[in-house]
């Protein structure tokens, strides 16, 4: 028979429930870190398109694409910038606006991605080119891993798409 004190788990039975739990709670991390990035990346795409389209827009009236924004080429680096009828602008259009406001690269880049030159953790910027006097541009960005047919890595946008 057994005494009425002997009641309760014992060390090893606690030890197995403790490693349980411990195994379980490191796969939901990684699990929320590998949903994070391609958060991070899809909002990537989204902003290269969102660009993409007010640069169709500022084609369609002006017959040319914007020079690169004064100051260097990065779009959304920390510098709010918007997309008026007289080009990329520290401050509000007082015509046209075509975009707002360029879109932050989200934070922190991904892995295979350069970091920007503000400092180390901050997103890779979204590096934006006109050439042929503004026959045609480029923007360039990276990916930490595959969206859609898009694969991780360095990636262009320009008039025809993205590659």
């Amino acid at each position: 028979m057994k005494k009425a004190t002997d009641r309760g788990f014992t060390l090893i039975e606690l030890l197995v429930v403790i490693a349980i739990i411990g195994i379980l709670s490191t796969l939901a991390v990684v699990a929320l870190n590998s949903a994070r990035q391609k958060s991070r990346d899809s909002k990537r795409v989204a902003d290269i398109k969102q660009i993409q389209t007010a640069l169709e827009l500022y084609y369609s009236d002006k017959h040319g694409y914007p020079p690169a924004p004064t100051g260097g080429d990065a779009l959304g680096n920390g510098n709010a910038l918007a997309l008026c009828d007289t080009g990329w602008s520290a401050t509000a259009c007082a015509a046209t606006t075509y975009m707002g406001l360029a879109p932050k690269a989200p934070s922190p880049s991904d892995g295979i991605c350069p970091t920007a030159a503000a400092g180390p953790g901050d997103a890779n910027p979204y590096i934006y080119t006109m050439s042929n006097s503004g026959a045609t541009y480029s923007i360039v960005f990276c990916l930490g891993s595959q969206v859609g047919d898009l694969l991780g890595g360095l990636h262009t946008a320009n008039p025809n798409g993205m590659q």
